[in-house]
């Protein structure tokens, strides 16, 4: 053998090595906190957007049927991300949890989050995204999840 073989068959014995499958697709619990994740990431990008001055304008694909050909194709428009925080009537700033179109119920009875000033609204956002990512959104999730599925359910 020569040195470099030696070499890339020490460097194997130092990697643990196992047996597993890669699954087909992620858990559908596991879509759903990345995709609301990814909302909270939105969330903060247009916040600090807006503190810069400037417009946060993420691009979406949207099929456009062209009325002479008939041809479908896709083209790239930009999204709307409303923001989920307002000041209240006592001057805080408060967030709600938007999952879709629907608004997360976070405890029993209360949908708002009081952040407090501007500067804390990041780190209560890194905050909400670590529940998120850890689980402990989960049934709200899916409760909203569940909601809008049955808005769909018999139409065609």
């Amino acid at each position: 053998m020569t040195t470099t073989q030696e070499d890339s068959m020490n460097a194997l014995t130092n990697l643990k090595l196992v047996a597993a499958k890669r699954p087909g697709s992620l858990p559908q619990v596991v879509q759903r906190r990345n995709r609301l994740i990814a909302k909270i990431w939105e969330q903060v990008e247009l916040f600090k957007a807006q503190q810069a001055g400037t417009t946060f304008a993420p691009t979406k694909f949207r099929s456009v049927k062209d009325a002479e050909t008939g041809e479908i194709r896709n083209v790239e428009v930009p999204k709307r991300v409303r923001a989920w925080w307002w000041t209240a009537e006592n001057g805080r700033i408060h967030m709600h949890v938007k999952y879709g179109a629907k608004t997360l119920e976070l405890s029993k009875g209360k949908q708002a989050i009081e952040v407090g000033s501007l500067e804390d609204l990041i780190p209560t956002l890194d905050m909400l995204r670590s529940a998120v990512a850890a689980g402990e959104l989960d049934a709200q999730i899916e409760g909203a999840s569940n909601l809008m599925r049955s808005g769909f359910v018999g139409k065609k």
